[in-house]
């Protein structure tokens, strides 16, 4: 799908054709769409594909006729997991293009006209705002990550099931996902700020520095997030080993203080003459007060010894 908009008189219209100052925001497009913008844009057809593959790394192309930023940007997929994407923005000579899998906050708050002193025709403004708000995006949900796994702590000190171990994971692998795209955005960003391909005002430099800072920000949260997560992944792993061996210890008293009347009963039960009270007028009473009495003092051993 290609959507275009322009900014016209400080406000942003959709325009049916791509003129001069106007941004193309692309979001799943078919093969007929890159087409298009090939022949209209003069953009390689291959570099408009590359957004379009989960596995693309992050990177700066400087090509003759326009200039291809790769990013990562946060994402949620089809089963609620916290993921990242490619997104590929274009600078042509005229217009700004924007190449992505799927529609993304970061590009809807530009839609949504919720972003200001938002133009079209500032093209290296506007690149540095989308990076802007991709770096605050990462910020946001890490702390939607932070909450989510506060959550299951909680859960885990109640009922210390595999479920929520196996959420615990997930956001683990995000947050590894997390921290891998924002160092190869890093790299991205300080290229940005050293290459002359891409004019740069002074106010457009302090924006992209504060681009830099938030990234910088994002990394040293995904880090301590991360390593906050791995602790209590081990912690709580070392907890369910621990009752695990303290359920097992007290199956196996168990079983040893059964297993005192089975062989007393095994021993009487012999068929044989001269068995010991076996012709004793109360010799089964006398034989169950045996059995319960030494029962007891094996099951009092073992408490005293914490095996109960």
């Amino acid at each position: 799908m290609i959507s275009i908009y322009k900014t016209v008189e400080d406000e942003l219209v959709t325009v049916d054709k791509i003129e001069e100052g106007c941004w193309v925001s692309v979001t799943r497009p078919t093969g007929e769409e890159l087409t298009r913008l090939q022949e209209e844009l003069g953009i390689d057809i291959d570099d408009l594909r590359a957004p379009l593959d989960d596995e693309e790394r992050s990177r700066i192309e400087l090509e003759d006729n326009y200039n291809m930023i790769l990013v990562d940007i946060p994402s949620l997929d089809e089963k609620d997991r916290y993921v990242t994407i490619p997104l590929g923005i274009f600078m042509t000579k005229e217009q700004i293009v924007t190449v992505c899998l799927e529609e993304t906050p970061v590009l809807k708050a530009f839609e949504n006209k919720r972003v200001r002193e938002f133009y079209t025709f500032k093209k290296t403004r506007f690149v540095f705002q989308i990076l802007y708000r991709n770096a605050t995006s990462y910020l946001r949900y890490l702390r939607i990550i932070d909450r989510k796994s506060d959550q299951i702590e909680e859960k885990l000190h109640i009922s210390q099931k595999n479920s929520e171990l196996i959420e615990l994971l997930e956001l683990e692998k995000s947050l590894v996902y997390f921290t891998t795209s924002l160092r190869s955005n890093e790299v991205v960003l300080e290229k940005l700020l050293r290459t002359d391909r891409v004019r740069k005002y002074p106010e457009d430099e302090d924006l992209l520095e504060d681009v830099i800072i938030e990234n910088k920000q994002a990394i040293e949260m995904a880090n301590i997030y991360s390593g906050i997560l791995s602790g209590t992944m081990d912690a709580f792993a070392s907890v369910i080993s621990n009752n695990l061996n303290i359920v097992m210890k007290f199956l196996a008293t168990v079983t040893i203080v059964l297993s005192i009347p089975t062989m007393i009963a095994s021993f009487f039960g012999m068929n044989f003459d001269n068995i010991p009270l076996g012709h004793a007028p109360h010799g089964f009473y006398t034989i169950i007060i045996l059995t319960l009495v030494v029962s007891g003092v094996v099951a009092l051993f073992f408490r005293k010894k914490n095996l109960f």
